[in-house]
């Protein structure tokens, strides 16, 4: 049940109208169930003196493309109300005229773009309204027998308007309903939402919390528990099994998604969703339409539902469901695309937004970890709304030209296009082992720097934790995720991988880095520093790949190995027979896995770095000191030495190879595989040859 946020301490704290506003706002948006991810807008009106000190009335709304739920005072479009007023004598107004006259009325040129829906705030007499999406309402406005019902619960305080999209005449329809009821306290949008006011800031928020409640009883007095979606149909499996499916489908479901663009997948096995997806009606409940107009650009018109029934032992089936089902679903896309474009219209990926499995959960999908995770959060909604609307009557949503109408609205696009631009390793994973060390980190830094997101796979689980947290606060939650691992464990390579299955759908690139070295004289060589090497340098990159490779022929749109081998792959290093045999083990597997892998898309290449000081918990250890009496030099000596013995006279440092990896990783190297880069500075040495 919906609650008010309002805390009256930090609201007296507020000087001005456009602060209260933002206030709010995020009162507002805090709470999904009064106002989607993105959707609804708010606005108020005061006066403020312009750039020549008129005092000048103006309306603040919501700018297009933002989310009530984190807008700042910058997120709102300032305009004249004397400009806008006279628009409501129109009879009519195409959107591509109000958004160019709106963009006059503008009391700042830097402010966004206005709201679509800037006329409902702007024709209605009230200094404060909101336009939200309550879960409750939408559940009304989408039962068949929802004005009716409103009846009932509001009896004569209300006003109905039947569906347009957004825009002039929706918004005059409002003002002239709001006009000819002088007892209306709100407004419902069939198939759409709810528009409340207020004399205050403050009493307009709790007009719409009020509103919201009534309705929620109203419905919470109908809901028969057992009969939700038409009663049980399949019980959701353990949630251990569950995360083991998911994890399991989702590479599958990653590569055929990913035929047009690639795709970043979450999983989600809430009890709402476990709920619906196990009703016995919901398979077809869940094909009438979206539940919200708002919906649409995020989840298309309709999941994917797949037809399985649950079974721990089954995953072959469900591969085999999920392959079919999403081919057909891009079919129907398609077909549904040509039946309803207009000139001009490119189609979107016709890959399903959602698919909804009987016993294990959703899964989403989308450009990003972010969007997918929104796709998602929208079918929450989507859920609940359904929920409601079944328990009241019959759910029905917009005709199939509706929702093409809005799902390719120019309009709606015009949000979509405020997105940062997309970069290199945009749509990308990378798995980087040794992800809490110098070159792993780095390496963490500059992929996600340009899209990427990354697993920290480490033993130093604090360590991988603590490069993933600066990653995030920087570039957003779940750009970088720290798993723990032994690259010696059969079992924890799977596992690391199974947990990146789960979070991200799969992976495009893996950078095999987790390092150790020794060093001794060869017949001081113990049999325990000899497995020692080859355990962690030559069966745990063997390990890593191999899953890697696994996992990437699942997904079968190719991939992306990079091994940071050593100078000692092509170089017989002093005192270092153990090190040196084992990194030429690894440039050499490399090559292996490259000639097998080409057929599948998947190159795999080697960066040869040497003396990589910074930020080395390897030369922060013995290695140090036993190198330099390899060189009978003292240890503070060593960073000088090495610069020394290059031909370029240079350090090398873990951004040096970082570059190179990403080079590697990049399309710029789309044709080369099996190769080795050396980043040392130049060692004669070790020239390749």
């Amino acid at each position: 049940m919906v609650q008010s946020m309002w805390n009256e301490e930090a609201a007296a704290k507020l000087q001005g109208g456009l602060e209260q506003l933002v206030y709010r706002s995020n009162r507002i948006g805090e709470d999904r169930s009064v106002c989607n991810w993105g959707g609804g807008n708010t606005s108020t009106k005061t006066v403020i003196q312009d750039f020549r000190g008129r005092e000048v009335e103006v309306m603040y709304v919501k700018g297009s493309g933002s989310d009530l739920a984190s807008m700042k005072a910058g997120n709102f479009t300032g305009l004249r109300m004397d400009d806008i007023r006279p628009l409501f004598e129109r009879d009519e107004m195409p959107d591509e005229e109000m958004v160019a006259y709106l963009a006059q009325c503008m009391v700042d040129a830097k402010h966004p773009r206005a709201s679509i829906e800037t006329l409902l705030h702007a024709f209605l007499p009230f200094k404060h309204v909101d336009h939200t999406h309550p879960d409750a309402i939408i559940s009304l406005c989408c039962a068949h027998n929802g004005r009716q019902l409103a009846e009932e619960i509001f009896g004569n305080r209300f006003v109905w308007v039947p569906y347009v999209r957004p825009g002039f005449t929706l918004s005059k329809m409002i003002a002239q309903g709001v006009r000819n009821n002088p007892n209306a306290e709100l407004v419902l949008m069939e198939k759409h939402g709810l528009v409340t006011w207020g004399d205050t800031s403050e009493a307009c928020y709790a007009q719409t919390i009020k509103i919201i409640s009534e309705a929620e009883a109203y419905i919470e007095a109908r809901v028969q528990p057992e009969k939700l979606f038409g009663g049980v149909k399949h019980e959701a499996l353990r949630p251990e099994a569950r995360r083991r499916i998911a994890a399991a489908v989702m590479p599958s479901i990653r590569g055929a998604v990913s035929d047009s663009k690639k795709m970043l997948l979450t999983f989600d096995d809430g009890d709402d969703v476990l709920a619906f997806a196990g009703g016995a009606d919901s398979a077809v409940l869940s094909q009438i339409g979206a539940a919200c107009p708002d919906h649409l650009v995020h989840t298309k018109v309709v999941p994917l539902f797949i037809d399985w029934t649950p079974s721990e032992e089954d995953i072959e089936g469900l591969k085999s469901k999920l392959k079919e089902g999403i081919a057909a679903y891009k079919e129907q896309y398609a077909a549904y695309f040509e039946r309803n474009k207009h000139d001009g219209d490119v189609m979107f990926e016709a890959a399903p937004r959602v698919i909804l499995i009987p016993g294990v959960g959703m899964i989403n999908t989308g450009k990003s970890w972010s969007m997918s995770k929104v796709s998602g959060a929208l079918y929450h909604r989507a859920i609940a709304v359904m929920r409601g609307a079944t328990a009241l009557g019959q759910f029905v949503s917009l005709s199939e030209n509706e929702s093409y109408n809005v799902e390719y609205w120019p309009l709606e696009l015009y949000k979509l296009s405020l997105a940062p631009a997309e970069v290199e390793f945009s749509r990308k994973v990378a798995f980087i082992t040794g992800g809490a060390g110098g070159i792993g980190s780095e390496t963490a830094r500059r992929l996600v720097a340009e899209g990427a997101h990354v697993v920290l796979a480490d033993l130093n689980l604090e360590g991988a934790e603590k490069v993933a947290a600066e990653i995030n606060a920087k570039y957003g939650d779940n750009r970088a995720i720290a798993v723990k691992m032994d690259v010696t464990s059969e079992e924890q390579v799977a596992a690391a991988y199974e947990q990146t299955a789960l979070a991200f759908g799969g992976v495009d690139i893996i950078v095999n880095n987790a390092g150790l070295a020794t060093s001794s004289p060869f017949d001081e060589t113990s049999l325990k520093e000899w497995n020692l090497n080859m355990n962690v340098l030559g069966t745990g990159y063997f390990l890593v790949a191999r899953e890697a490779f696994k996992l990437m022929k699942s997904q079968a749109i190719g991939g992306n190995m990079v091994f940071i081998g050593s100078k000692n792959s092509v170089y017989a290093g002093k005192n270092a027979s153990a090190y040196s045999a084992v990194k030429a083990l690894e440039a050499h597997l490399a090559r292996c896995i490259a000639a097998e892998g080409g057929e599948f898309g998947i190159r795999v290449n080697t960066i040869l770095p040497d003396a990589i000081l910074q930020g080395s918990a390897i030369w922060n250890g013995s290695w140090r000191n036993e190198r330099a009496a390899a060189y009978g030099i003292e240890p503070d000596q060593l960073e000088e030495f090495y610069r020394k013995r290059t031909t370029l006279l240079v350090n090398i440092y873990p951004r040096d190879i970082a570059e190179g990896i990403a080079f590697f990783a990049s399309s710029k190297s789309d044709k080369t595989t099996g190769c080795m880069l050396t980043i040392d500075g130049g060692v004669p040495a070790a020239f390749t040859r």
